[in-house]
């Protein structure tokens, strides 16, 4: 069939739809390529459950006044796993990155007027130095953190022990936790669990509206789960002989 052909076929080959997707920011303090090799390393190791299974939007806001090869910085995340879908940059860094060949996305302004780069780091920073360690426990385990507050859409919560939401995760956040994930309310966001790999870790909420969930890098996503019947319901997540069940509560 020749290109003519085909298109008097009239039966249509793709569709063009509108979506709205959950990506990780990956926001930079520093340019430097060893640092953030170095940095990369470890976190891809520690955390591949979120970092390498979602589109990444690299944050440039931090570092927009240094000089860099952004191009180089792109390749440096895709040789980790790193999937870099779009690089957010204020206007006047942006003809510096036309030809990097990744999609621009402008500074995220705030009511009030307010960069998010302005904003406290919720997201997943390579920070110019390694972030300190959180107080330990007295028995030696990590603190549970917990967060009162709505997570926002665009927020990352982070907790080294377990994490306890009192409040709405919603649609765009995502919270993770190298142990448990405790939810008092619906969760509409990402919720990962037992992100360095521990398999015993669990997620429990209220309202099951997800758009993500894992354990130790196993994952279900909302395509799924809404055909599930606990979709909607109080329920408890864990992982057994590989796969993520969902238990009503």
């Amino acid at each position: 069939m020749t290109s003519s052909d085909a298109l008097q076929d009239g039966s249509p080959a793709f569709h063009i739809k509108g979506g709205s997707f959950t990506a990780t920011v990956l926001e930079l303090a520093s340019v430097s390529h060893e640092l953030i090799k170095a940095q990369l390393a470890a976190r891809t190791l520690d955390a591949a459950a979120w970092l390498q299974q979602s589109p990444v939007i690299l944050n440039l806001d931090k570092v927009a006044d240094q000089e860099a090869d952004w191009a180089g910085l792109v390749a440096l995340c895709r040789e980790h796993g790193v999937a870099v879908v779009g690089m957010r940059a204020p206007k006047a860094l942006q003809p510096a990155l036309q030809g990097v060949g990744v999609p621009l996305l402008g500074s995220l302004r705030r009511k009030g007027g307010d960069s998010d780069a302005a904003q406290p780091a919720e997201t997943a920073a390579v920070a110019a130095a390694a972030p300190a360690a959180a107080p330990a426990a007295a028995a030696g385990r990590p603190e549970t953190r917990i967060i009162t507050a709505p997570v926002r859409g665009g927020q990352q919560i982070y907790a080294e022990g377990d994490l306890i939401v009192l409040a709405p995760v919603s649609a765009g956040a995502e919270v993770l936790a190298d142990g448990h994930i405790h939810i008092y309310a619906p969760l509409r966001g990402r919720a990962l669990a037992g992100v360095k790999g521990d398999a015993s870790a669990r997620i429990f909420c209220q309202s099951l509206e997800a758009e993500l969930i894992s354990i130790a890098g196993r994952y279900r996503v909302a395509e799924e789960l809404r055909k599930a019947p606990e979709w909607g319901r109080p329920i408890q997540v864990i992982l057994q002989e590989d796969v993520l069940n969902l238990l009503a509560l």
